[in-house]
């Protein structure tokens, strides 16, 4: 058993995508293989995987090396194909992800969400309710950042934030374990200023797929 610890943490994002590779083929298995002639991926590349699978797209994946024409998508289990139906990921397709860029000065992180989602249903032959697991709550983590208008990382995130561009989002923690999300990035531009503290922005990345763990 491990403990994984915030400090030392570091929070990066992404608006670097390569052209989109087609998927022609994915496997029910654990972990799923996706044909894809010519990829050029590695073992553990980082792509954003789109897919007619509802619980695989607009997802960050890391690839496992098989061949030229083939990779695995590692974390993804579509063994179940009661709900991973055969032949249903296709369309697909996938985007090599790079040029990760550090959030400056970070302070606090928090996240809300991404907590099972019920349907209570009351027949009325029964006295006791049902709550029927129906999904999972929408997920958003929520950083403060030290106030500092100068820093050139802190305006793009501004721009992205502005124009609504989605973006990769991934958490390093400190042994080598990671976190990530797809989504929106939205950034405050007003300052919370407080006696005794450190002027504080927030920026925040609503996910819209997934987020996976290594």
């Amino acid at each position: 058993m491990a403990y994984a610890f915030p400090e030392g943490a570091q929070i990066l994002f992404s608006t670097t995508f390569a052209s989109a590779k087609t998927i022609t083929a994915m496997t029910n298995a654990s972990p799923a293989v996706a044909t894809s002639t010519a990829h050029g991926y590695a073992d553990n590349s980082e792509i954003l995987l789109s897919s007619g699978w509802e619980d695989a797209t607009d997802t960050v994946f890391r690839t496992g090396a098989i061949d030229a024409n083939s990779f695995q998508v590692k974390g993804l289990n579509t063994s179940n194909t009661g709900f991973y139906v055969a032949g249903a990921g296709i369309p697909a397709s996938a985007q090599l992800i790079s040029g990760w860029t550090a959030i400056p000065q970070v302070l606090t992180i928090s996240t809300t969400g991404g907590d099972a989602k019920f349907t209570t249903i009351s027949p009325l032959a029964r006295r006791n309710d049902i709550n029927v697991p129906v999904g999972f709550n929408a997920a958003s983590t929520t950083l403060t950042l030290g106030h500092d208008p100068s820093n050139a990382t802190y305006q793009t995130m501004i721009d992205i934030s502005r124009s609504l561009t989605k973006c990769a989002f991934k958490l390093l923690l400190t042994g080598g374990g990671a976190s990530y999300g797809y989504g929106y990035m939205n950034v405050s531009e007003v300052p919370q200023l407080n006696k005794g503290q450190a002027n504080q922005v927030t920026a925040a990345f609503t996910f819209i797929g997934r987020t996976i763990s290594y």
